[in-house]
């Protein structure tokens, strides 16, 4: 078949957010509009003549489709070779995973992550570079100014391919090979953790359970767990990835993933609950009776990553994002290794990942990851922790609390306020950071202001420079409160406030959090006048 050029018109709304272009599906089965944006990609990739591009996605409402769409563009565009996920199929770790073992020049990667699917529910696409994580602002930005200039795409005029079998294709002169799309990953896996002790672990009885939320984790949670470590079938629930993700709200938090969160604190709990998002990337951890926080996930698994095989030489660094609490910062100073604190979004992990600077990384929204790929990695997490079990012998509940009577407890909580005006939002950060240069010294609620900024990053690899991430303020009472506009939402905009205070008295490592923090609760509320200006009283999901 010969490829066409095909007539088009720019979309004025294409501009990449945090982790690539997300809107609702309605938006993306516009005539031209997903071709413009995957156009506009391969136009932004100069060396792709000729080169191998991974392409799959999670399994969502119109993956396949679009599946399909980016083939037939790559063939047209002079790629040699696509590897594509059967039935276009991958999680956004393992196409990390596979461009990295497989030397390609990138890859386009279907997900809207943790958002809902389905025929009305979210869709996105992004690209990935040839380390495997997502395209750094420079690239993103050169995307977005190819989309407003675009006039035309190219694409193939061949049938569409049987994504449901192995196997390699040809389309105008480019190998499509489809592959299994846990192989590569499991395969990762294997070499990282231990998995003769992990088998052991579950032969001993150790009961768990990981709920996939019918997403793309699924199988390869299935298929490592249950089929290669033994763990009891059943053990993974619903591991079928679906389009509309079985109804689910694919986002691993006690809110979305409340069966899970019940049964761990039920009184027939197994003895560790982990679930994942709708993209994989994600993880949540749960203890018999204990949610562990993703800031305190983060902070256990960089004191105890040297027991798992592929970390026994430590750790180069540990990095957070900026609203992540400081729980990690803590070990890191007693491993006496660098800490970074960065930006919101993977990519801001990337350049210290490449440099060697970090190990382990991870963001309050239940991303956690390492320098095994460039992206946040949900499995990967759930087997470190078991990795860690099963090494230390301690139950999940008593190596949190150990944790707390070593290091301190930094309670923790995100309040969301979704979908509110988008005026209203930028007129509420535009308040703050009015009031920022006048906020240290000032007493609001009881509590005294020790410092109060616009987060600006200055990347220690390329000096590149990241402005208004977010305001912080920080109080003597050993207490912080980050507010910042969410880049991962389709609708209006979301207000993240995110809300920590440190503990380190070991009579107080078991208090409720909500009595913990209320009173930073109320001067959040109270500074930010997020009722008067949003209408919101209370927020729309707290975590």
């Amino acid at each position: 078949m010969a490829a066409k050029q095909v007539t088009t018109t720019p979309f004025p709304d294409q501009k990449p957010g945090t982790s690539g272009l997300r809107k609702k599906v309605p938006v993306f089965r516009q005539p031209h509009y997903v071709e413009n944006f995957v156009q506009a990609i391969l136009d932004c990739i100069p060396e792709r003549e000729g080169a191998t591009l991974v392409i799959g996605g999670d399994g969502r409402f119109f993956n396949r489709e679009v599946v399909q769409i980016a083939i037939k563009m790559a063939a047209a565009n002079g790629l040699g070779r696509v590897l594509v996920g059967r039935d276009g199929l991958l999680s956004t770790p393992a196409a990390s995973c596979v461009i990295r073992k497989h030397g390609a020049i990138g890859g386009i990667v279907l997900s809207a992550s943790h958002n809902p699917g389905g025929p009305e529910g979210d869709f996105g696409i992004k690209y990935n570079g040839a380390n495997g994580g997502p395209a750094p602002e420079s690239v993103t930005g050169a995307i977005f100014e190819r989309t407003k200039a675009i006039a035309a795409y190219r694409i193939s005029d061949a049938p569409d391919l049987d994504l449901g079998t192995t196997g390699t294709h040809e389309i105008d002169g480019m190998s499509v090979e489809i592959i299994d799309p846990v192989a590569d990953y499991a395969e990762l896996m294997h070499a990282l953790f231990d998995f003769e002790a992990l088998t052991t672990l579950f032969a001993s009885g150790f009961r768990m359970r990981f709920d996939a939320l019918s997403a793309i984790t699924g199988p390869y949670a299935k298929a490592i767990l249950e089929d290669t470590l033994g763990a009891a079938p059943g053990t993974v629930v619903n591991g079928e990835p679906k389009p509309d993700f079985g109804g689910h709200h694919p986002d691993p938090n006690p809110v979305h993933a409340h069966e899970l969160y019940d049964l761990m604190h039920g009184p027939d709990a197994p003895d560790f609950g982990a679930a994942s998002d709708g993209d994989g990337d994600r993880n949540m951890i749960v203890a018999p009776g204990l949610f562990v926080t993703p800031s305190d996930s983060l902070a256990i698994l960089a004191a105890h990553a040297h027991r798992a095989p592929g970390y026994a030489g430590g750790l180069s660094g540990v990095a957070r994002s900026m609203p992540t609490s400081r729980a990690a910062d803590r070990v890191a100073k007693k491993l006496g290794i660098e800490a970074f604190e960065t930006p919101t979004g993977w990519k801001f992990f990337g350049n210290l990942l490449d440099a060697g600077r970090i190990t382990l990384c991870g963001e309050e929204s239940a991303g956690t990851g390492s320098n095994h790929v460039r992206e946040k990695d949900g499995l990967w997490a759930v087997l470190l922790w078991l990795n860690i079990l099963a090494a230390t012998g301690k139950p999940a509940q008593d190596l949190v609390r150990a944790h707390w009577a070593e290091f301190g407890r930094d309670y923790y909580t995100r309040h969301d306020y979704e979908e509110i005006d988008s005026d209203a939002a930028k007129r509420l950060m535009d308040g703050l950071r009015a009031k920022v240069a006048s906020l240290p010294g000032t007493t609001i609620g009881g509590m005294t202001v020790k410092a109060a900024d616009d987060f600006r990053y200055v990347d220690p690899v390329d000096g590149s420079v990241t402005e208004a991430q977010g305001v912080r303020v920080t109080f003597a009472e050993d207490a912080r409160i980050v507010y910042r506009l969410s880049g991962t939402g389709t609708a209006g905009a979301t207000l993240r406030v995110y809300l920590e205070r440190y503990e380190s008295d070991p009579a107080r490592l078991e208090q409720p959090v909500v009595e913990v923090l209320a009173p930073v609760v109320a001067v959040a509320r109270d500074l930010a006048e997020i009722e008067a200006i949003t209408g919101r009283a209370e927020p729309s999901v707290v975590t």
